[in-house]
């Protein structure tokens, strides 16, 4: 493949994920087009700035004018910018459903006229609510079922993509696990980081429901997952859906706990935990598919990204872990 001639365009680039990507997708030789309404900042991207292949446009997925420069000449559009996460879309509903329907239906359109011969939509696990069988595992055929605004939006564009066929472009949905570990744009409103700065901080760490599961998936794994999709061949992709991660990367939130205090024993005294019986989210997921269709295998696990947050934290190379910018919330 010819990376050089491709250009990609990802929306949200400047975001936890997309900064990631990003760097992977510059690595691979492709040109890399990013759109991003810069919400959050500017952090994510800085180290890209003048580098060969890199384009930037702030602009917004609403927006019309903003779409048409950034979807020309695009050869696969790779979907991340939302407001992401249950607690940002409780708290903005009206953003919610005007930048995650609306902006992805326009984005969508748009890039069925110009031609684009991918869409990768990063969708998410929360979609599978809680699992009918506590002892086991759903998959990419079990119902879902999702019990927030940021999970029934995420739903409702799914169907919408994998519902609709069209000769020139094909679209792909990845439905990501929660996600961890170190990004050009830090966030620490994820379980796995906020624990860790938690614990690093000496700070009380309240757990709510230890026994309910997620699965974890960290940053650089979901941003090569991306880009295997957007490789494939059609017939291995086309209009599927495909959960992101590793089924041995499935932790209940007291296991959490437990692998962070692996490596802060000191802190054990700081973990508190409150019963909760009812989580309206539990969830075991599946990842076979991704693998035997795509050959996609996790290479990092939480504690890799428990590590890094230790390190990040203890040696300063992100200051004032506690400031708002890095939550969306």
């Amino acid at each position: 493949m010819n990376t050089l001639q491709k250009t990609i365009l990802v929306t949200g680039g400047a975001g936890y994920i997309g900064s990631v990507l990003v760097d992977q997708l510059l690595d691979r030789g492709y040109l890399v087009r990013v759109i991003d309404s810069l919400k959050f900042g500017d952090r994510g991207l800085r180290g890209y700035v003048g580098i060969p292949g890199f384009e930037f446009i702030k602009g917004d997925i609403t927006s019309s004018d903003s779409l048409a420069p950034a979807l020309n000449g695009v050869d696969s559009v790779v979907h991340l910018a939302a407001i992401v996460g249950d607690p940002a879309c409780k708290k903005y509903p009206e953003a919610a459903v005007r930048t995650n329907k609306e902006g992805s239906e326009l984005l969508y359109l748009m890039a069925l006229e110009q031609k684009v011969r991918r869409f990768i939509f990063a969708s998410t696990c929360s979609n599978y609510g809680k699992m009918p069988d506590p002892d086991g595992y759903v998959d990419e055929t079990s119902p879902l079922a999702p019990v927030s605004l940021y999970a029934e939006l995420k739903v409702d564009f799914e169907q919408h993509l994998l519902a609709t066929r069209h000769d020139n472009m094909t679209s792909v949905c990845l439905r990501f696990a929660t996600a961890h570990g170190m990004s050009p744009r830090p966030r620490f409103d994820l379980t796995v980081n906020e624990f860790t700065r938690d614990l690093v901080l000496g700070k009380r760490l309240e757990i709510y429901g230890e026994q309910f599961w997620r699965p974890y998936c960290h940053t650089q794994d979901l941003s090569r997952a991306i880009i295997m999709a957007m490789e494939a061949d059609n017939d291995i992709v086309a209009y599927q859906a495909f959960n992101v991660g590793s089924t041995e990367e499935n932790y209940k939130k007291g296991t959490l706990v437990e692998i962070i205090l692996g490596e802060l024993p000191e802190m054990r005294e700081k973990v508190h935990y409150v019963e909760r019986t009812e989580d309206p989210r539990d969830y075991r997921v599946d990842f076979s598919k991704i693998k035997n269709n795509l050959g996609f295998d996790a290479k990092m696990k939480v504690i890799d990204g428990v590590r890094e947050y230790i390190d990040a934290i203890r040696n300063g190379i992100i200051e004032d872990p506690e400031s708002n910018q890095y939550s969306n919330i």
